[in-house]
Order: structure tokens, then C-alpha cells, then sequence
């Protein structure tokens, strides 16, 4: 029955199409919106009774921390700031100035509404002006690549990429709550501010097509990118379009572009961006349902019923590990920040209690100070809710078995509820993913809540991650994963290069997934079979099987990534000093141990240190005289005690 409940609920999840678009036509929608003059989604600044209602201790905090910024001195971004991305392939100097700017007027403007004395007025005005003033509302890392640009924007061209859109959420929240007191100021600030959204923002989203808000060339279908744009689009519009012809234009667009990122999206809810990009995916789609529903009477709140919208939103306690732990596959990172409010939210509109829970327990109290880096307008939310995560029930679901047969991945332990014993994910899948790592096969092994075999996941990003030489970068390669390297050919990327024959199953006593992983290595491989098995075998160990043919057979090595100082103790038997130490058994004369301890020099490994540590070390087991045909069993279990 468990097994219908699931396949039904996929079968509704996969046949909802145009959601979003296909509700309401446009004289509809025109209708249901509220009038920009008319609509107070969060209270105004002179209801001040209703402010008295917003977390008290998260105002005195940001007041505090605004107080800091009282004499803040706005910088300019030098040119040579954004040439770095062509010459270094540096980002974060860049992206270091813009992102501060930012997060210092979000601040004075949260200051300026809890205090509403007018003190810090000024300082707002001039980090308006400033950003106003700025070259590019994006980031370097998005100017197009060539000659034509070498790292400058061409202002005359306007293109919306993740942070314009953002940035136009700030403002747009400044004029909402300022506008009075700005037009006191000098009308030519609101002036300005409508001024550099419509032309950096508006004009361009509705008339040029940007890449982001469809399908690529090859059919890979949109990511992140969409809704998290369209958030901030959809906020600035809302705010800021007089107009309301426009205004009702600009959402009846944005609803068809969000669904081009929902039509594709897999049925089980699977995000092949990880957890900590589902906070920008998954998550950025409901801010847009959230601000739909606020703008039109709950007009959108169908979408809560939606089996699909639903798998979205439980993807994120799904793919949890532990309690900073989570499945990393791809860019993702193993310790994402959670928007523990945003999904208590999404949790409660769902009516989904463990997503709530889950929410709940990462709830820092108010918002102390801190607004957060991106999706500002999250915070107007939390600000009226702390009553509510106070009192709510806190805890983590860690189901014991999870299987997202679009997706293809699979994740189980030991014991549901609970994080000691083994918790193992492994994946199929292709190497065409959002984000994506050649990684075809790969696994993760951890016990107690912590690492033992892992996936790198992500470092600093560069000029370099997203080109034509991201399979350059060490942790990207299927080499430095935990698959085999066959007649000396790592994994390609591409969406050919696949897993086949997928396969899922579990009891009360193991779980397992099973796949053919030949077709993720070139021709020249000479791989005609590579089935390999990941299989959790409850309270006891984890044994991956592989069972191959290969064609002019000269060798192949058989890598494991951990964090950990490794030792062979035996032949056959390696030794990973984790939090306790763990024994890989293989079988001792098929092959030689190799371990190295990866270098980390360059820019793009500081992200990695940050995550793991300042050490990762490759275990390399190299065959012995392979047959052309034939099978291996590796197994990994803790030692005792």
C-alpha cells in the first residue's frame, strides 16, 4: 500500500502542468491584484500599533547594529574590481563591496521603521543614491564573457541577472516604507529609484528573453535562476509599478517563466541542486506563491494542494544527514544555512507538521541583527511570527528511507528519528545536472551524524566553475569522487553520459540502489557494463558491489574521498580514522592502495577547507591484473570497540 500511496501521488505530481500561468488570463489577474496605491502587504510605517506587534528584540538588534552604519561611507566599485573576473577569475572582491552596500541599507531601513525618528533617513538616502549610481546592480561573475566585455558590463544594455533582481527588492522596499519621508527629502529620490528599476529591471524582463527564465539549447530546464529572480521581480513590480496595466503585464509574464521552471521540474520534488541551492529553488517558488497570495486575496493558494509543489517543499528535511549534515551531491554544499522560517512557513502552508518541526528547530530567536545575505524580503515575514516559532513544536523527521525515482537518488539509515548508526545516499542520474558533477555512481558513507566517505561538493567560485573549464577544477572531475576510473578514463560530462537500468528496493532490513554506470564514460573506456549496487544492510555495515565487461582491458582504479587520515592495516583491510575509526574491506589481491592528501592551493579550494577541514585525502585502489570481466565487493564498517 505504501508503495501505491507513492506512485499515485508521483502520477498526480507529473500531469499538473501551467500551474501558475494557466489559472487566470490576464483581465482575470488584472482583477484580482490588488491596486499598487491600495495594497499594504506588511503594515505600513505610521500604523505603528501594528509594528509594536513585530519582534521587539530582532528591532533593538538591528537598531544597534544600524547605529553602526551611521556614518558608513558608501564606496563605489572600481572598474579594476570587476576586470578581476577576466583577469583572475576572482569574484569575491567584487561581490564583497556590492553585497555589503547592500546589506547596510536593508539594515538602516529595518532600523528606520522599528525607531521611526528619522535618524537614519540620511544614511538611507545615500545608499540609495550610491547603488543608484552603480555601474551594474549585478555581479562581475555574470558579465558576459569575450572580447566585447573583458569583465566591464555594457551599460547600454541592460540584462537582469540574480542580484539586479535582488537589488531592486531593496529599494523597492525603501520607497514602500519611505516614501513620505524621502519626498521630504527631495522628490528626485523615488524619482530615481522607479527610474533605475525600469530600466535596468522591467524594460529589459519584458523584452528581451533571458536565459534563465526557460529551457537551455539540449532541453536542460531552468534553475535556480528562475524563481529566485522572479521573486525579486515579482516584489519590485508590486511595490513600485504605478501603473497597474504594467504592473498586471509584468505578473501575467513572470507566472508563464515560473512555470517553465515548474512544468519540467521532476514529479518526486527532487532538487539536483542540493539543499543548499533549494533555498533559492524550491523555496524562491513558494516566496512567489507567498507574494502572490498576499497581492490577490489568496488567489494562488491552490498551489498548497499541489502533490508536486508539496515533494518540492519536503525535499529539504528529506535529504537531510544530521543536524548541520546534508546530502551534497553536485555544487551543493554538506553544511547549507537553513531558512528556518521560510520553511516553517512553507511547512505550515502545506499543513505538512514535520516540515513545521523541522523549520522550528532551526530557528534562531528574531532576527538578531542580522538580516541575512539574499531573499530580504523573507525577514517581513519572521518579524511577525516569533510569537508563533516560539511556541512551536521543534524536531528533526530523519525518515529512514528516501527514494526520489526522478531524481534517482536514494538515501537511508539505520534508524528512523534518530542520527546514530550509518546513513548512506548514493545516485544515479547523468552528468547534464544543474551544477553538476561527473559523478555518476557516486555515494556517501556517514555514522553518527558525521562523515566518513564523502562528496567534496563545492569550493570558492571563479571565473572558472562555470566554463568551459569547470572538469578542470579537481572536485568537479568523477576522479576525486567515489567511482571507479576505467582504462585510465574518468566520467565526461554531457547528458549521454548516464546512469541506466536504475533500480530501488529496501526492507526493514537494508536498503539499496542499483544502476549501470558504463554509459558516463567515453567510447574510448571500453565499458560495456558496469552495474554497481550501494546497499545499506541495517545496523550492520555498507557493501558496494560492482560487476563489469570491459572491452581492451588495461586497468582500473577504484577511488574513496574522505576527510579523514587513512592507513592500510592489513592488505584488504584500509582504516579511515574518522570520529571513530572505520574499516574498508576489499579484496587484498585484486588490488594496490594508493592514498594521497589532495593539495589545496588555490582560490577555488578555500570553499573547500571552510566545509571540510583543512585536509581531504583520495584513496586510490588500483587493480591487479584485472579480468576483462568480472566482480568486486568493497564493504565499510565501524570497528570495535
Amino acid at each position: 500500500m505504501f508503495l501505491l500511496l507513492i506512485t499515485g501521488s508521483l502520477l498526480a505530481a507529473a500531469q499538473e502542468k501551467d500551474l501558475l500561468s494557466g489559472k487566470y488570463d490576464v483581465t482575470k489577474l488584472g482583477q484580482l491584484l490588488t491596486p499598487q496605491a491600495k495594497w499594504e502587504p506588511f503594515p505600513r510605517l505610521q500604523n505603528r500599533a501594528a509594528w509594536a506587534k513585530a519582534d521587539q528584540a530582532s528591532g533593538k538588534a538591528l537598531i544597534a547594529k544600524a547605529e553602526e552604519y551611521m556614518n558608513y561611507e558608501w564606496p563605489g566599485i572600481p572598474a579594476t574590481k570587476s576586470l578581476l573576473i577576466a583577469r583572475t577569475g576572482n569574484r569575491s572582491e567584487y561581490e564583497a563591496v556590492s553585497f555589503k552596500k547592500r546589506e547596510v541599507l536593508g539594515t538602516l531601513l529595518f532600523a528606520e521603521i522599528f525607531e521611526n525618528k528619522g535618524r537614519f533617513i540620511d544614511p538611507i538616502v545615500n545608499g540609495v543614491w550610491s547603488v543608484c549610481e552603480e555601474s551594474f546592480w549585478g555581479v562581475s561573475a555574470h558579465v558576459p564573457r569575450g572580447p566585447q566585455h573583458m569583465g566591464l558590463v555594457d551599460v547600454s544594455a541592460p540584462f537582469v541577472d540574480l542580484f539586479a533582481a535582488e537589488t531592486a527588492t531593496f529599494l523597492a522596499w525603501v520607497d514602500y516604507y519611505l516614501g513620505e519621508q524621502l519626498d521630504k527629502v527631495s522628490p528626485q529620490i523615488r524619482k530615481r529609484i522607479y527610474y533605475e528599476t525600469n530600466r535596468r529591471i522591467f524594460v529589459p524582463l519584458m523584452t528581451n528573453h533571458h536565459g534563465w527564465m526557460g529551457s537551455k539549447t539540449g532541453g536542460r530546464r531552468p534553475n535556480n535562476w528562475n524563481p529566485w529572480i522572479c521573486s525579486n521581480w515579482l516584489n519590485a513590480v508590486l511595490l513600485l509599478e504605478k501603473d497597474n496595466t504594467k504592473r498586471t503585464a509584468a505578473v501575467h509574464k513572470l507566472l508563464g517563466v515560473l512555470d517553465n521552471f515548474l512544468n519540467p521540474y521532476p514529479a518526486d520534488g527532487g532538487c539536483d541542486e542540493g539543499p543548499g541551492y533549494w533555498g533559492a529553488a524550491a523555496a524562491s517558488l513558494y516566496d512567489n506563491v507567498s507574494m502572490l497570495n498576499l497581492a490577490t486575496n489568496n488567489a494562488f493558494d491552490y498551489m498548497y494542494s499541489s502533490p508536486k509543489f508539496r515533494n518540492m517543499g519536503q525535499f529539504i528535511y528529506k535529504a537531510q544527514i544530521s543536524e548541520k549534515y546534508f546530502l551534497n551531491f553536485a555544487d551543493a554544499v554538506p553544511k547549507p544555512g537553513m531558512s528556518a522560517s521560510m520553511i516553517y512557513r512553507y511547512g505550515k502552508d502545506i499543513k505538512d507538521p514535520d516540515m513545521m518541526k523541522f523549520g522550528a528547530y532551526y530557528m534562531q530567536e528574531g532576527v538578531k541583527g542580522s538580516i541575512g545575505r539574499f531573499h530580504f524580503f523573507r525577514n517581513f515575514f519572521s518579524l511577525f511570527m516569533q510569537d508563533e516559532f516560539d511556541r512551536a513544536a521543534k524536531g528533526l523527521p530523519l525518515p529512514a528511507d528516501v527514494w526520489w525515482p526522478d531524481l534517482e537518488v536514494m538515501a537511508a539509515r539505520d534508524h528512523a528519528g534518530r542520527t546514530d548508526g550509518f546513513f548512506v545516499a548514493a545516485k544515479g542520474g547523468n552528468n547534464d545536472e544543474s551544477h553538476n558533477h561527473n559523478d555518476i555512481g557516486n555515494y556517501v558513507v556517514y555514522y553518527n551524524g558525521n562523515p566518513v566517505l564523502i562528496d567534496i561538493g563545492s569550493g570558492t567560485y571563479t571565473a572558472r566553475t562555470f566554463s568551459g573549464q569547470r572538469y578542470d577544477i579537481w572536485f568537479n572531475r568523477s576522479d576525486y569522487h567515489n567511482v571507479p576510473t576505467i582504462n585510465g578514463r574518468p566520467q565526461q560530462a554531457g547528458a549521454k553520459f548516464k546512469a541506466t537500468g536504475v533500480a530501488y528496493k529496501n526492507s526493514k532490513s537494508y536498503s539499496e540502489i542499483s544502476m549501470d554506470i558504463a554509459a558516463s564514460y567515453p567510447e574510448q573506456a571500453g565499458v560495456r557494463q558496469w552495474k554497481r549496487s550501494v546497499r545499506l544492510n541495517k545496523g550492520k555495515n555498507v557493501e558496494v558491489k560492482d560487476v563489469y565487461k570491459i572491452d581492451n582491458m588495461q586497468g582500473y582504479t577504484q577511488h574513496l574521498m574522505t576527510c579523514f587520515p587513512v592507513e592500510v592495516v592489513q592488505p584488504g583491510t584500509l582504516v579511515v580514522h574518522a570520529d571513530r575509526d572505520f574499516y574498508v574491506r576489499y579484496p587484498a589481491a585484486k588490488f594496490t592502495v594508493k592514498v594521497d592528501q589532495v593539495a589545496m592551493d588555490n582560490e577555488e579550494d578555500q570553499g573547500v577547507k571552510r566545509q571540510w577541514g583543512e585536509h581531504i585525502y583520495r584513496i586510490s585502489l588500483e587493480a591487479v591484473n584485472p579480468a576483462a570481466a568480472g566482480e568486486v565487493k568493497f564493504t565499510i564498517a565501524p570497528a570495535k570497540p
